[in-house]
């Protein structure tokens, strides 16, 4: 262990959660002391929030560490990781905070462990301002089960804004090191998915008309798909009322992209609908392998793993830039953003290439 703590400074850049959820994972992977300040310092409502006060608690349980000034409202906190802690943990955040943000935060923690470990999540799985869970599943997994990653995911119950409730059952095998990853040819697309679904008290209809929607937008641009996105009611595991649709497209080389959206009290279905086609159909007109979420999302893996990585993406957003920026400071990675020239003119791609600083599972 490090000293010297590594100091973040949480109001840069995209300033808020993100910033915690990869400085914490990594000071728990590294074994670096790290002290974060000013966090979220230009939101509404500054400082530590349920969600991030329960995410912080689970990667300081994960690693044994000890963890100073973690409480509601909080701005600066510090995190010193002990030994590796594999086994069951549970975070609750007690609100319809993100199951998902949850899980980016705990699973390079658990990865770097010294056998499985049971990760229980609770909050929302479908909440705005973070990915849907079915993103994380369909999504996120896969494409980062490329690093040599494990991971299963089990929806115990799906919860909702504003109540939570939702239960996400995580277990996570842990690897000696990552691998890298090349993702730089996007191919044809060859499958178009989703799930448009409504709970609680809301009528049924609402998930046929959200589907119908999105499905006539989808028709203007791609015609010779089949496209498939089941009007679900959720019924048992669901908590709360809630409605949502998920778009999930999948490439000939195996990248996958998807576009989402909630529904909002007075906004008509089909216009749910037709915000989830647009997202998806956005970043299908490059040939990006990954979407503007998948983006940030797959940073610090490329930061841990041992060798060269390179995706290929749209506009690199302020997440990544971000996400990078706190890795570069908290790992030896090495990250370079280049522009592609071979495009027709319209639409900008860009390759993220990363050196990996190739950290090596003590524990196994």
């Amino acid at each position: 262990m490090d000293s010297a703590a590594v100091e973040i400074d949480g109001s840069v850049m995209e300033g808020g959660g993100q910033i915690l959820r990869v400085s914490a994972a990594l000071s728990c992977v590294t074994g670096s002391s790290v002290k974060i300040t000013k966090i979220r310092a230009g939101r509404s409502t500054p400082g530590l929030r349920p969600q991030h006060l329960s995410g912080l608690q689970m990667v300081s349980d994960l690693c044994s560490g000890s963890l100073e000034g973690a409480a509601i409202g909080s701005t600066d906190i510090s995190l010193t990781p002990g030994k590796m802690q594999s086994g069951s943990h549970t975070a609750d955040t007690q609100t319809a905070g993100s199951v998902c943000l949850l899980l980016q935060a705990a699973l390079p923690c658990a990865l770097f462990s010294d056998a499985s470990s049971q990760l229980c999540l609770k909050g929302g799985t479908n909440a705005e301002m973070a990915p849907q869970i079915d993103y994380t599943v369909k999504v996120f997994k896969p494409m980062v089960e490329r690093f040599g990653v494990h991971f299963d995911c089990d929806i115990r119950m799906r919860g909702y804004y504003p109540k939570g409730g939702g239960e996400l059952m995580v277990t996570v095998n842990p690897v000696k090191e990552l691998l890298p990853v090349i993702l730089t040819e996007r191919g044809n697309i060859t499958k178009i998915y989703g799930r448009a679904f409504v709970a609680g008290v809301l009528p049924y209809k609402l998930a046929k008309d959200m589907s119908a929607a999105a499905v006539r937008t989808i028709r203007k641009e791609i015609k010779e798909l089949y496209i498939n996105i089941p009007a679900l009611q959720e019924k048992e595991n669901a908590y709360g009322s809630g409605n949502g649709i998920i778009i999930i497209a999948e490439s000939s080389t195996g990248c996958v992209f998807a576009g989402s959206s909630l529904g909002k009290k007075g906004v008509y279905a089909d216009k749910i609908g037709i915000e989830a086609a647009e997202m998806l159909l956005r970043n299908l007109r490059h040939n990006n392998c990954v979407d503007e979420f998948l983006q940030d999302q797959l940073i610090i893996f490329m930061a841990l793993a041992k060798g060269t990585s390179r995706i290929r993406t749209g506009a690199v957003t302020l997440h990544t830039q971000t996400a990078i920026h706190i890795a570069e400071q908290m790992t030896q990675a090495k990250f370079t953003i280049t522009k592609c020239e071979d495009e027709q003119g319209s639409n900008e791609t860009y390759i993220i290439e990363c050196e990996g600083s190739g950290a090596v599972n003590k524990h196994l």
